[in-house]
């Protein structure tokens, strides 16, 4: 059907108001709390409401350049570079575009990271590679500084002009500090240092990105995604400042910077967080008189989202942030493999995570569209609160002086830790599942192959002692073609500069403690952790509430043995005894709590319970089920992790949290 004769099905029909579709959603809920039901709140307070209407006045957010796809990343960690050498060409050989150089000491090497220390280790790490047709990227490190100048001595002997190589030399001493706590420099000096490092590349014939803002520790540490995004902005601004102190032009030090994100498993804030990166810094163009040039952000997924029980699922979430990411105009992205937080990961793990991104670039085609999110409603909103919090706390972090200066403070620091404990809460209280750790866990794990590889020896800096100059860049380039090492050229640790560093959590630690210990438990016992549900009535009655508590038990890594359905108090305890537990959990309705509830929890006791739980909340007759023998009562919003562990103690279950 031609365009001038399709039929619009919507042309008889009047547009309806928000205050309409209000008032049809009021009727649905029949008098329930429209703001408890439907509303949602983010980590910043924003609201998340049910409908949006159209905003049809938004323009296309400027992004990475309209009808190229992203570049699809593959992290290359292995400690040994031959190794490492078959593995990354393995992902060029399979789709991969770019390649991130993990070395043993970066911000983000997760306990592995390819060692390279002299040129002979990168020409074993790069042996066969195209290397004017690659792109590449060094992950931050403290070393970063010696790491891009062994990267410029190596190129310097492949024979490829500088200007033909694609490389972000990824130095980033500002996310080194919040990773590492201390900077051997102070701030002014750090500064003429960029400056210096820029200028010299340039003079090799260098236009690459030389400075990363990468704010992932932000977000490993618990951060809200303004409190990212605030920091993404600080750390830019901080970067410019420095430069243009130090020489630069506005345009010539913007030009050095490109931006690192995680992106997490929430689709809409995921693509609202990268969109308002964007715009943001337009707003620092605007306000400083620089012209407009789109920042280059590089995605990874979230490691903080990452679980080791039940690792499978690991897909999923990094499918929905790959597909976040790249809707939200990601220059590239990097899909950790799902089993990166059980080891290394091996060549099936990588192929799957490098397909994830092959197929929703080749196969869903998400980068045909230029901001697809512009003009939708819920899209529209979220980024502007976001950029509306993040620019207030970017204000309060100017106000303190400076990145800097926040995080030596420590100002920034209780920031995150205070959004970190925030959803630790509802983490814990199981508000915010996690599939297949702390909602539908399986006790029986299915074992996922990681690489026997030993995590990496760190080199400890010899070749200057405390007090010696440290080497210029161009004298660090000259030392590394002499055959020098990266530990003979660089001092010991010194700090200048001293803060507290953000740690890395992953949200389902918690749980996944309480499955160790479990799994411990059964090994010396030979029998998992059990206990044993006394069920009231028939399975219509009692089954909710016994599934329920099964799938909150095993949570904690905690087995169940239960009657079929019982109103008789003596049968209950008696198998209650068969089951040779020591904590029993009684599971019913409200109404037979009432008439069967405090004889059973006698009969419980009678039988050699230690403790007795039960499923729900116990209302008006809490005072009589506590004196019978109750001693806690399970239902939703409890804190799971406190009476997980409360269950585990009473077990016998040593070395839990």
């Amino acid at each position: 059907m031609s365009t001038s004769t399709r039929c619009d099905l919507c042309a008889g029909f009047p547009p309806a108001s928000m205050e309409q579709w209000r008032h049809l959603i009021e009727k649905t809920l029949r008098g329930g709390d429209f703001e408890k039901q439907l509303v949602a709140h983010t980590a910043d307070g924003i609201r998340i409401e049910p409908l949006y209407m159209q905003a049809a006045d938004k323009c296309p957010v400027t992004g990475k350049t309209y009808g190229q796809p992203w570049r699809i990343g593959q992290r290359i960690d292995h400690p040994d570079p031959v190794a490492a050498n078959r593995l990354a060409l393995s992902d060029l050989e399979g789709g991969a575009t770019l390649l991130s150089i993990v070395t043993s000491n970066a911000v983000c090497a997760r306990g592995y990271g390819v060692v390279v220390q002299t040129i002979e280790d990168l020409a074993q790490l790069f042996a066969n590679t195209a290397l004017d047709t690659t792109e590449f990227r060094l992950e931050p490190s403290p070393n970063g500084k010696a790491q891009a100048a062994l990267m410029a001595a190596f190129f310097a002997q492949s024979n490829v002009p500088a200007d033909a190589l694609r490389i972000d030399f990824g130095i980033a001493p500002i996310t080194a500090l919040l990773h590492e706590s201390t900077l051997a420099e102070p701030r002014d000096t750090l500064m003429r240092d960029l400056a210096t490092i820029g200028a010299e590349l340039y003079g090799y014939g260098y236009t690459s990105r030389l400075i990363q803002c990468d704010v992932r520790p932000v977000h490993d540490a618990g951060g809200s995604e303004a409190q990212e995004l605030a920091t993404a902005l600080a750390m830019g601004v901080e970067y410019l400042r420095g430069l243009t102190q130090n020489g630069y032009t506005l345009t010539d030090a913007a030009r050095l910077l490109s931006w690192s994100l995680a992106v997490d498993a929430d689709q809409f804030m995921g693509l609202a967080k990268l969109r308002a990166l964007r715009l943001l810094w337009m707003r620092i163009e605007e306000t400083s008189g620089l012209p407009h040039q789109p920042v280059h952000i590089h995605a990874e997924t979230a490691w903080r989202m990452m679980s080791r029980r039940d690792p499978a699922v690991n897909i999923l979430r990094t499918t929905l942030a790959a597909a976040a990411a790249s809707l939200g105009g990601a220059d590239s992205i990097t899909v950790l493999p799902h089993t990166l937080p059980l080891g290394l990961p091996d060549t099936f793990a990588r192929r799957l995570a490098r397909n994830t991104q092959i197929v929703l670039s080749e196969e869903a085609n998400l980068w045909r569209v230029a901001d697809p999110a512009a003009g939708a409603g819920a899209y529209e909103a979220l980024s502007d609160e976001l950029c509306r919090v993040a620019w207030k706390i970017f204000q309060e972090i100017e106000a303190e002086g400076g990145l800097i200066a926040s995080i030596q403070a420590g100002s920034l620091q209780a920031r995150i830790a205070a959004a970190h404990q925030a959803r630790m809460k509802h983490i814990t209280h199981r508000a915010m599942p996690l599939t297949g750790v702390s909602e539908f866990p399986s006790l029986d794990q299915t074992d996922e192959q990681v690489l026997d590889v030993a995590p990496p020896a760190q080199t400890t800096p010899s070749g200057l002692r405390k007090g010696d100059r440290a080497k210029s860049f161009t004298e660090l380039v000259r030392h590394f073609s002499d055959g020098a090492g990266i530990a003979d050229v660089i001092p010991p640790p010194t700090a200048a500069i001293k803060a507290t560093a953000l740690s890395s959590v992953r949200l389902s630690a918690p749980f996944e403690a309480l499955c160790d210990a479990a799994d411990s438990h059964a090994i010396a016992r030979g029998r998992r952790p059990t206990v044993f549900l006394a069920n009231l009535g028939q399975l219509a009655a009692h089954g909710t509430r016994s599934a329920w508590v099964r799938n909150l038990l095993a949570a904690g890594g905690i087995d169940t043995t239960a009657t079929d359905g019982s109103t008789d108090p003596a049968e209950a305890g008696c198998a209650f005894t068969a089951s040779a537990t020591a904590v029993a959990c009684i599971c019913g309705t409200d109404d037979s709590y009432a008439q069967l509830g405090a004889t059973t929890a006698e009969a419980l006791i009678k039988a050699g319970a230690a403790a007795i739980y039960l499923v729900g909340h116990p209302g008006p007759y809490e005072q009589a089920l506590r004196s019978a023998g109750i001693n806690d009562f399970l239902f939703a919003g409890i804190d799971a992790v406190a009476v997980l562990t409360e269950i585990h103690k009473k077990l016998g279950v040593r070395n839990s949290v």
